[in-house]
């Protein structure tokens, strides 16, 4: 058995897919509202959710983050028309790839984060980290060797 996530000192890894158009700028209210969340969230910007390769998932995952959530557009994508439909796709892939690699597929979540949605991001970081810190940590990632679980 491996040392949860939260025993390496500042709790749950999370990468955060934000949107350039929407979610982003929902997230950077929340930072400049002073709103206080998980110090262990890393946001990268991307153009559309659903231009997210499952595989840059896995990735992350076996790289150390703890989980990734992907703070879509929604329906106000203004990239495609059907956003919302191929992102979650893209989870359901996700999900599916973490599975055949023996991880827990509820490391990855995904919401429709609005530019003006801080406080709601700031709820999901703090639900999502917090149902991670009961998970293992996964085995070979530098949190769980950090942690002595090899």
């Amino acid at each position: 058995m491996t040392a949860p996530a939260t025993s390496v000192g500042r709790g749950p890894r999370v990468l955060v897919f934000s949107t350039n158009a929407i979610s982003d700028m929902g997230i950077d209210l929340a930072g400049s509202s002073h709103l206080d969340y998980p110090s262990g969230v890393e946001v990268i910007p991307v153009p559309c959710s659903s231009g997210i390769n499952p595989r840059w998932i896995l990735h992350a995952i076996r790289a150390g983050f703890d989980g990734v959530f992907i703070a879509a557009d929604g329906p106000e994508c203004s990239y495609l028309s059907d956003c919302v439909a191929r992102t979650g796709h893209v989870v359901d892939q996700a999900q599916e790839l973490l599975r055949q690699n023996g991880l827990d597929p509820s490391r990855v979540k995904t919401s429709a984060i609005c530019s003006v949605c801080s406080e709601p991001f700031v709820s999901h970081m703090r639900q999502f980290t917090k149902a991670l810190a009961g998970l293992a940590s996964v085995p070979g990632t530098p949190s769980a060797v950090a942690a002595g679980a090899a």
